[in-house]
């Protein structure tokens, strides 16, 4: 299962953030690919991770569930992440939105490219202050993302 946020996005809300409702969507898109994973089955995550924590916290919500976690990450010249863009645009403007040169700046500034490390699946780091698991800080970081290290929010 692949799950992508601009698939979603558009069709639902006709933008790509909505106020806040990207990080609903995904954290809703972290919990069913989690009840795929106990199921058995495979899932792709089609979408930013634009942090180490962000990362982490995906990584040990699989492990959670049993799963192995792979990290993918394409380094692209800039003009070809533009280039790519443009036509995801031009192809299927219907799960897709453009991207303005500020939009590109803006998010390249925001993003956290995976460390050798990180792309080894080494051991993960301390949490972050006031966390007392992985999980838990990722159902702050998306606000319906249960707390699936709890007995209760795992799957049946």
């Amino acid at each position: 299962m692949r799950l992508t946020p601009g698939e979603w996005m558009a069709p639902l809300f006709g933008e790509s953030d909505a106020g806040g409702k990207r990080d609903i969507l995904e954290g809703r898109f972290i919990w069913v690919a989690h009840q795929v994973l106990c199921g058995g089955g495979s899932v792709i995550l089609d979408f930013g991770c634009w942090s180490a924590e962000e990362r982490y916290a995906i990584r040990s919500i699989a492990e959670l569930a049993g799963s192995r976690f792979v990290l993918h990450y394409l380094e692209l010249s800039e003009g070809e992440r533009r280039a790519r863009s443009e036509r995801r645009w031009r192809e299927t403007p219907n799960v897709t939105f453009a991207m303005r040169n500020e939009d590109h700046a803006r998010f390249l500034a925001l993003f956290r490219p995976p460390t050798a490390e990180e792309l080894a699946g080494q051991t993960l780091p301390e949490l972050p202050q006031g966390h007392e698991s992985w999980p838990a800080w990722a159902s702050d970081r998306w606000p319906t993302l249960p707390r699936l290290d709890e007995p209760s929010q795992r799957a049946r």
